[in-house]
């Protein structure tokens, strides 16, 4: 529901959000009050020490406080039980409530002061209970003072008194005639969000050069950021309660699909052949994509060899072959990189670690074993990385020979440039074929790696017209359609199960906010039993609930308004919203769609999706289209199917056993034939 308004602006919590802290709170009311009624019980009328007359005042005023505190919680807690997400009407005393626990802070606070006081001017000759219940309370009411302070700093909107809007319960004819209005107003508020969230991205990055491109990239993030967040008004906890709504609805529909019908293929069929060589191939690039990451993924790999193999290598100086290296002043790098793929220093070309935003690490090198000039681009590991990936807005793209239109993804498209660049203008690649003019070319990487390695072999394929391209885990939002089509005659990329970041795109975010809030729009139970259950059904697995997902028999004018008349301006406004009324009419589109580049390889586990923690993990490839990566999934393992390392051990375990793990693509044969 809209965020809850009290002191005059929104906040960024819900009136049903309190049920959780409220109850946490109580506990601890309630077992301090019982603690300070006993101590009072055992020692009314011997309070004989200095200060005891005071001692006895403030037990009992301390008492009574607690008494209208804990009262006061538990109303909180009770009325925030109340009602559904989208239907507060339940709630309306909750900001009554929120003043009167407001006001109740001030005595404590000063009770507080004069319990420390006391403990350090008249304490002397008590018995130890008693300076030690003082001391206790006064030490807990702090405690809860300056959680209060941080978590009104954590549900603090800065945009809480920005946000304009007509009431909802304004007469039709008013809203119409403040419509020019309207959309000035919205229009400041937009400006307002944007400036907000650049000011947030600048403290984080605060530790980054505030050059040109860093300025432009904080723009273009905030414009994007401030953009998909401005027609919704939901608070944290309604996107988790939606999450954990949308996440059990799949699963359900999963368990109630039919089993896919697997069509049958000889074990000399063109179609598993192919499969099986490129699943081969891909196993081997997947190594040289995982070793761009340097030494952090392989000293995650083995943590316990890791650091040891390390540790030798990365302080000697090797200066022959280092003048290949840049960025990587201790060599661990370097030597991470050698430990992964086994090659030796003479086998290395370029490798450099030079990292800046839309400026992304790579290494050449000779692969010998498969005659290939290879080219490894790395993922995202750094804050500069990040705002690569999240400058997400479409940039054209020339490409010689591609009918249709040509953009792809800004920030990736900036970082293949400048691989390109480097690759082409600095002879980089000239050296190599140099040195190995029989060789082809090899372009791959993993994430952030595995979009700019694709764009690059776009660029490249011109000049070298036999090159491949293993993507592993690539983004979703990468390519148009028409680069997308091109680029299946050299690129294959490879994604795990629900991996998160191929289905990552604009247009499949904008269709996953819709479904969050037709999920939180028409369930009709209240969050803290959505949040309850759905923390027990990610940990623990088990039967999905069954909360109602549509209106069912109740009436539309049976939710109530929201508190306090909340404003509408943003949901009349919202395309989101009004496309909540029907699953045909979808919300309208603002940006351009972009796809996963190349063929597809999809790897699924084979068999029960919850596992006991030591059962060996079986895996399926087949093909698939961009058609099955346009909704984002939820799921426990939708960041680990990220992992590079969780990728490569899953491609290594199907080359291992692909008599029993290879099947042909449960989809029809049109999507089967894609090169």
């Amino acid at each position: 529901m809209p965020g809850m308004v009290v002191f005059g602006r929104r906040w960024r919590i819900a009136s049903d959000d309190l049920v959780f802290p409220g109850a946490f709170e109580l506990f601890i009311r309630a077992v301090w009050w019982i603690v300070t009624l006993v101590l009072y019980t055992n020692h009314k009328g011997r309070f004989h020490c200095q200060g005891g007359a005071n001692l006895h005042n403030y037990l009992v005023v301390l008492l009574v406080l607690l008494a209208v505190i804990i009262l006061t919680l538990c109303a909180i807690v009770y009325i925030s039980a109340q009602g559904t997400i989208m239907n507060p009407g339940p709630r309306r005393s909750m900001p009554a409530l929120v003043y009167l626990r407001a006001l109740l802070y001030f005595p404590e606070f000063i009770w507080a002061c004069l319990g420390a006081i006391w403990v350090s001017d008249n304490s002397t000759g008590c018995e130890p209970a008693e300076v030690g219940a003082v001391i206790g309370a006064v030490v807990s009411s702090w405690i809860i003072l300056l959680s209060l302070v941080v978590g009104v700093l954590v549900v603090f909107d800065p945009l809480g008194s920005q946000r304009p809007g007509v009431p909802l319960d304004a007469p039709l004819g008013v809203r119409d005639l403040e419509s020019s209005e309207s959309s000035q107003l919205f229009y400041t508020a937009h400006s307002v969000a944007s400036r907000v969230w650049e000011s947030r991205l600048r403290l984080l990055c605060c530790c980054l050069p505030q050059d040109d491109n860093h300025r432009a990239a904080f723009s273009s993030i905030a414009q994007l950021v401030s953009g998909f967040f401005m027609d919704t008004d939901l608070v944290p906890s309604d996107i988790a309660a939606g999450l954990a709504l949308l996440h059990q609805e799949q699963d359900k529909m999963e368990q109630c699909r039919d089993p896919d019908e697997v069509l049958s293929h000889s074990p000399s069929s063109p179609i598993r052949e192919d499969l099986e060589v490129e699943l081969e191939k891909a196993t081997h690039c997947m190594q040289f994509a995982a070793a761009a990451y340097g030494w952090p993924l392989y000293v995650y790999s083995n943590p316990l060899t890791g650091f040891c193999k390390l540790s030798g290598d990365c302080c000697r100086s090797h200066h022959a072959e280092y003048d290949l290296v840049g960025g990587d002043h201790l060599g661990c790098h370097f030597t991470s990189i050698l430990q992964s793929t086994g090659l030796q220093y003479r086998d290395f070309i370029h490798i450099s670690f030079h990292n800046q935003i839309y400026e992304i690490p790579f290494f050449v090198a000779l692969d010998h074993k498969r005659e290939a000039v290879l080219v490894a681009v790395r993922g995202t590991l750094s804050l500069k990385d990040v705002l690569t990936d999240l400058s997400a807005e479409c940039e054209n793209l020339s490409v010689e020979g591609v009918s249709g239109t040509c953009y792809a993804h800004k920030g990736i498209s900036q970082a293949a440039h400048y691989i390109y660049k480097r690759l082409v203008n600095d002879g980089i690649l000239s050296q190599a074929f140099n040195i190995a003019p029989e060789y082809k070319l090899v372009i791959t990487g993993h994430s952030l790696g595995a979009g700019a390695a694709s764009l690059l072999a776009v660029l490249l394929r011109s000049t070298h017209p036999t090159l491949e391209c293993y993507a592993f885990s690539p983004p979703g939002g990468l390519m148009s359609k028409a680069l997308a089509d091109y680029s299946k005659q050299f690129v294959v990329s490879v994604v795990l199960g629900k991996d998160l970041v191929p289905r990552l795109s604009i247009p499949n975010m904008e269709d996953l906010k819709r479904r969050l809030l037709k999920m939180v729009s028409n369930c009709c139970k209240p969050k803290y039993k959505i949040l309850m259950h759905g923390c027990w059904y990610e940990l623990f697995g088990g039967t999905p609930d069954d909360f109602p997902t549509e209106l069912e028999n109740r009436r539309e004018e049976e939710l109530n308004q929201p508190l306090l008349g909340e404003e509408s301006l943003l949901v009349q406004r919202s395309s989101t919203y009004q496309s909540l009324s029907s699953d045909d009419s979808p919300a309208h589109r603002t940006h351009l769609p972009l796809y996963l580049p190349g063929r597809i390889l999809h790897i699924t586990e084979d068999g029960p999706t919850r596992r006991h923690c030591f059962s060996q993990v079986r895996y399926r490839a087949e093909w698939s289209s961009e058609t099955s990566f346009r909704n984002v999934l939820i799921s426990p393992r939708m960041i680990a199917d990220h992992m590079p390392d969780v990728v490569l051990r899953a491609l290594r375990s199907l080359t291992r056993e692909h008599p029993f793990a290879l099947c042909p693509s449960s989809m029809s044969n049109s999507h089967l034939n894609v090169i």
